[in-house]
């Protein structure tokens, strides 16, 4: 069976200190199996590696989800990084192009994006109290500890390498015993053997001819990615993932200082693979999260308060209009053309980080309104404005009856998004 777990490999090796310890647990790490996984294997794997009953794994991944936020994360972090017991590498590793998985690649880049709203649960709304610092660290703490006590034992073999079944020749190292006299230097029985007779003239057997050498061929290179490259992008996947969350929740983040770290870690893995060898590729991740960082700085999504989520609102009084609707990140849609007293005024405010910002006024009402898009399209009745840090728009209509209406002001501000706001009714 290939990957079969190996209790007599590395039984005597002896791990001293905290570096061997990582790097022989990296080396012999838990391999996904095909049978008895509830999703992807991965506690499965971990109790087959260490002899632990899986339920116990489960349990603990449980437990962690709802004391520290940490176990959704900890399980899509050992989907990615964990092999299955026939791949050569972890799917992570074979979306690099370092070796074959059975995880395609399109799950693997889905199993990455699922990591952000995992670490947000993780860390986005107990950082500061500690519950997700503290989960994880338990989790390390814990295959530390396991790895230590248990690593010599049921360690996995290599992917691919397989068992012989039948052996007919006996170990290097084992001592024959030629005086038996069923031993046969020949490993064939004697009435087997075709001896020539002496009688017969032996006719002398041509030259032997020259084999023709065949064009050698260069070979070819393959093409692996590096450690300074898979350990950087691993460092700035797990940046982005902490201080995404961080950024929509905690005051003094935001998302600009957080493709900023990313930004500042892919340039430190350039800087280390040039001396070190390696890291070519991480330009193709530093151009991008650039660009991302300086459309951030320019349009500061992380002024703008009230979390992601969508607001739609349809007042029927003038008391029940909000003096301010404010969403970081979604929609806003607000249906002013319900209210019961067509003489009350209205004034209200709406901020979008991104997003869109809708409202709807009655026919006959006098808007005064002030409109901002500062990336996208501001369209106010009579006003409009689009592009990439446009001035604010501001105007009045009276309706169709003219002055005299009800009177709505009306200021609006979206960082990255559109703003309308139309009639009707």
């Amino acid at each position: 069976m290939l990957g079969a777990m190996n209790s007599t490999s590395g039984a005597t090796r002896h791990l001293d200190g905290f570096e061997a310890t990582v790097k022989d647990f990296w080396a012999s790490r838990p391999r996904r199996p095909a049978q008895g996984r509830k999703i992807a294997g991965v506690a499965a794997g971990i109790g087959l590696r260490y002899g632990i009953d899986p339920i116990v794994i489960r349990v603990a991944l449980v437990a962690l989800t709802f004391f520290g936020g940490v176990g959704p994360a900890v399980y899509l972090l050992g989907w990615l990084f964990l092999p299955g017991t026939d791949d050569e590498v972890s799917p992570f590793e074979s979306l690099l192009g370092h070796g074959g998985s059975a995880t395609s690649k399109a799950l693997t880049l889905l199993l990455c994006a699922a990591c952000f709203p995992a670490f947000g649960l993780a860390f986005g709304g107990t950082w500061l109290d500690g519950g997700g610092l503290v989960g994880m660290a338990l989790v390390v703490t814990a295959l530390y500890l396991l790895h230590r006590g248990r690593g010599h034992l049921r360690r996995p073999d290599a992917a691919g390498a397989g068992t012989l079944g039948d052996r007919t020749a006996p170990e290097p190292g084992t001592r024959v015993d030629t005086a038996t006299a069923d031993w046969d230097a020949l490993g064939a029985s004697p009435l087997g053997w075709h001896l020539a007779d002496p009688s017969t003239p032996v006719a002398s057997a041509p030259p032997p001819e020259e084999p023709e050498r065949p064009p050698r061929e260069r070979p070819r290179r393959r093409r692996c990615v590096s450690k300074v490259t898979l350990v950087t992008l691993a460092l700035a996947v797990i940046a982005g993932a902490v201080g995404t969350p961080l950024a929509l929740t905690e005051a003094g983040w935001s998302l600009s200082l957080t493709a900023g770290i990313v930004l500042a870690i892919l340039g430190a893995g350039m800087v280390t693979g040039a001396f070190v060898g390696g890291g070519r590729g991480l330009i193709w991740w530093a151009m991008p999260t650039a660009a991302v960082g300086l459309l951030l700085a320019t349009v500061p999504v992380q002024d703008y308060s009230g979390g992601p989520g969508e607001i739609s609102a349809t007042p029927t009084s003038a008391e029940a209009v909000q003096q301010r609707y404010e969403r970081t990140m979604g929609q806003i849609r607000l249906d002013l053309r319900h209210i019961a007293d067509p003489d009350a005024d209205v004034a209200t405010t709406a901020r979008v980080g991104a997003g869109d910002i809708e409202v709807l006024v009655p026919d006959t009402a006098d808007v005064t309104f002030e409109c901002s898009a500062h990336t996208g399209t501001a369209d106010c009745l009579t006003r409009s404005s689009s592009g990439v840090a446009r001035d604010r728009i501001a105007g009045s209509d009276d309706g169709t009856d003219g002055p005299g209406g009800q009177r709505i002001e009306l200021v609006l501000d979206a960082g990255i998004g559109n703003v309308e706001v139309h009639r009707g009714g």
